[in-house]
């Protein structure tokens, strides 16, 4: 039982191993960032006691984005590669609303 266990994933982990291109490689880096923004934003939602995104939510959100963007490209699938350069222009402009707002804080001080 144990063996067809296995022999099961040796053959699993063959499959994924011949299929792994370097296009796969820059995906999966892609959606470790992305997903990771998330474990970001509920650490820092924790410590400040408030739900609140930080700044670093963005960042990974736009370097997840474009890795993503790059792997759509890649295997040349348009309905990802609509999504993920949309969600780009987005975290762009967020980035850029806040760096304005600091901008303006720091005016004003």
């Amino acid at each position: 039982m144990m063996a067809e266990i296995i022999q099961a994933l040796a053959a699993a982990w063959g499959h994924v191993a011949d299929n792994l291109t370097w296009f796969a490689i820059i995906g999966f880096a892609g959606q470790a960032v992305f997903g990771t923004r998330f474990i970001l934003q509920w650490i820092h939602s924790e410590r400040v006691g408030r739900s609140e995104i930080p700044l670093i939510f963005w960042y990974c959100s736009i370097i997840g984005g474009v890795l993503l963007f790059i792997y759509a490209v890649g295997i040349g699938d348009p309905v990802f590669i609509l999504g993920q350069s949309t969600g780009i222009v987005i975290y762009g402009r967020n980035l850029v609303l806040i760096r304005r707002e600091r901008r303006r804080v720091h005016a004003d001080a």
